[in-house]
């Protein structure tokens, strides 16, 4: 049995190894290392594929996430409401901006925002929610824009675990997470679905005018070489990283496929054992493409079963050991223990298994023995 990874970023490579490399060295060749033409052609690329009319491309997703509510206006003080369970760029970039982060609960069945939670905290200086399409499942968007309209708020998607998934809607539509907001962030760190090889970000939105602005933020505020119009950063996709992704792109659907493929096996395993909740997989999975698979363990203990999956050599991880209103660097005194019950719950029960495009039945076998058998 080959050697199991978390992510197996080698052997994903190793099938596309001609592609990316011809690719990387064109920019090689052309020496057009930042705003290349691979830039151009991936934002071009992706408003194709996620049917949004403005891709901005920036450094990283974290860059994305501020930049995104640098366009938006938002002034020091303004709220901006987010999930507690998640990773702590969501709520850095809020206090980066000195906007006052709102950290609220997430739902038990998703781990996903809750929207009752969501209408609790609005105050009259809530200026902009920030949902997090978490482990890969989209959020239920359209409960947070009618939340959103009817209180005058932004919204803006954290999609850098969901990219490819799709928001579905009770009249049956669907549209791909990161294009139902105001405006949208991912992240192509080499993890993530689509990954790049190094760091890398894009901001989307279907905004004329907020795009603009976007665009001036990324480049020093530049829309003219040293004509500064707005204040800005720099925060560019650069070339080398464009061309992986355009590589990419056109298998990033294949990508969730195999991810989901993955998932029904490991829940096929785990159905009906008393200790493991799995995710739910929906009939068709769109909803969900598996930027993580990640069990529930209750009654049982945790920590020992993610000890005895490392000592059989198989890679696991907790995502997310702390929740946000506990980390020392966003603790305040407007949070009550008693209003994070889920997120509390969750941190000791969460566990994730290893989740990529080349997880092969041998290793899915082994992988579920293993936690079957200290579960017994």
């Amino acid at each position: 049995m080959r050697k199991i990874q978390m992510v197996d970023l080698k052997s994903q490579y190793d099938k596309i190894k001609d592609q990316v490399n011809a690719s990387i060295q064109e920019v090689l060749d052309t020496t057009t290392y930042v705003n290349g033409p691979e830039v151009h052609k991936f934002q071009k690329n992706l408003e194709e594929y996620l049917g949004v009319k403005h891709v901005i491309p920036c450094a990283n997703g974290t860059d994305a996430l501020q930049i995104a509510m640098m366009g938006l206006g938002l002034k020091p003080g303004d709220e901006v409401i987010t999930a507690d369970f998640t990773f702590a760029a969501t709520v850095e970039t809020i206090a980066l901006l000195q906007l006052t982060p709102v950290l609220v609960d997430v739902e038990l069945h998703n781990m996903n925002i809750s929207i009752e939670a969501i209408k609790k905290a609005i105050t009259p200086k809530t200026k902009a929610i920030i949902p997090v399409h978490l482990f890969g499942r989209a959020a239920n968007m359209e409960a947070i824009m009618v939340i959103a309209k009817e209180h005058n708020l932004f919204v803006i998607e954290d999609n850098a675990q969901a990219i490819g998934a799709n928001c579905k809607f009770s009249d049956g539509t669907k549209k791909k997470a990161g294009t139902v907001g105001h405006v949208a962030s991912t992240s192509f760190f080499p993890s993530k679905n689509l990954g790049c090889y190094g760091d890398g970000g894009a901001i989307f939105t279907n905004d004329d005018a907020l795009a603009h602005t976007l665009r001036g933020i990324v480049n020093h505020g530049m829309y003219v070489r040293y004509h500064h119009d707005v204040v800005g950063v720099n925060s560019r996709l650069d070339s080398i990283q464009a061309a992986v992704l355009n590589v990419k792109l056109p298998l990033l659907d294949g990508y969730g496929k195999a991810r989901q493929d993955v998932a029904r096996k490991y829940s096929a395993a785990f159905d009906g054992h008393n200790n493991i909740i799995a995710p739910i997989i929906c009939d068709n999975c769109d909803c969900h493409v598996f930027h993580q698979y990640t069990l529930r363990i209750i009654n049982a203990d945790r920590d020992a079963l993610m000890q005895h999956l490392l000592d059989k050599g198989i890679p696991c991880a907790i995502y997310y050991p702390i929740p946000l209103h506990s980390q020392k660097a966003y603790v305040d005194v407007r949070y009550k223990e008693e209003d994070f019950p889920i997120t509390n719950q969750l941190v000791k029960e969460v566990l994730s298994l290893p989740m990529h495009t080349e997880l092969d039945d041998e290793q899915i076998k082994f992988i579920t023995d293993s936690v079957l058998e200290y579960l017994k």
